[in-house]
């Protein structure tokens, strides 16, 4: 049966944890929880929410150690370092983004989509916030799957895309490439991954459709590339609309977990000098499988 939105109650009778949608259609508060003391029935819970909010946001968590942070993603399965950058030292899979190291993105993208398991998902954990900026926003690509019409949704099932880390980090975020941009984004690409992911692909725990495309996104398989940016920013609109975006003010320790099966995220660079770090541990992911039943495949680069 196919699901166009989430069947799962958009209510819970939680007994641990209270949890607080933000918008409509994506991103809640979940509050009265300790990370580093999360205990089983409660991790039920919090997992249970995040397959029908895909992103949860979690204050005040600031005795999340690093270590810490790496053993609550493990409780989402099996922690993946990024496949072309380097982790932070001290760290197994900690990725930092240091804004004073080029770890600036904003663009509208899936985590390696480049890759033929995009991750499960992502736990992000604020270490130093700008007082002013650099918020987070994050999008449903189901909600946007859902919201396409008919003709365009039957379309959008048979598209294939390719996508690749192999592009001008400049021009996909606005930035030009000086200092430590530069180094960021010759770390990125230092490896060279292709994949052909089905555009439509179907959630294996949820079992909704949601739209597979964002910043790696290179072309529609079969369709000339004029052609494809247009149909691109078409299906990307859909994604984007406000209706299916939760936007979130960062403070020191605050900690948000996103299903990146079912989601897009921008990090918004308006902050200019102020320092912003973030720390990320992500989650290995399943190979995305499109509504014929057909799995992505690495390509040659």
């Amino acid at each position: 049966m196919q699901i166009l939105r989430s069947e799962i109650p958009s209510t819970f009778s939680e007994k641990t944890v209270d949890v607080r949608p933000i918008t409509g259609r994506i991103g809640a508060e979940v509050r009265n929880v300790r990370l580093s003391e999360l205990e089983d029935d409660a991790l039920e819970e919090v997992s249970r929410a995040l397959l029908h909010h895909k992103v949860l946001f979690f204050r005040n968590q600031a005795d999340l150690s690093v270590e810490g942070h790496e053993q609550f993603a493990a409780k989402f399965g099996t922690p993946e370092a990024h496949p072309t950058i380097s982790v932070a030292s001290g760290s197994r899979f900690v990725l930092e983004l240091d804004s004073a190291r080029g770890g600036r993105a904003n663009n509208w993208h899936t985590d390696i989509t480049f890759m033929t398991r995009p991750y499960k998902a992502s736990i992000l954990r604020a270490v130093v916030a700008p007082e002013i900026g650099g918020d987070t926003v994050w999008a449903n690509t189901a909600a946007a799957y859902a919201d396409l019409p008919d003709t365009l949704r039957k379309m959008a099932d048979e598209l294939w895309a390719q996508h690749s880390n192999a592009f001008d980090y400049a021009e996909q975020t606005g930035n030009a490439q000086k200092g430590a941009q530069a180094l960021t984004a010759n770390e990125l690409t230092k490896t060279i991954h292709c994949t052909e992911h089905p555009v439509v692909h179907v959630h294996p725990e949820t079992g909704e459709r949601a739209l597979l495309l964002g910043a790696f996104f290179r072309r529609f398989v079969g369709i000339p590339q004029r052609e494809s940016q247009y149909l691109y920013d078409l299906l990307q609109g859909y994604i984007t609309r406000l209706e299916n975006t939760v936007r979130w003010r960062w403070a020191p320790g605050d900690v948000v977990i996103w299903d990146n099966r079912a989601t897009q995220h921008y990090a918004i660079d308006d902050y200019g000098e102020q320092a912003r770090v973030v720390h990320r541990v992500s989650v290995q992911g399943e190979i995305p499988c499109s509504v014929d039943g057909r799995s992505s495949r690495a390509i040659p680069s």
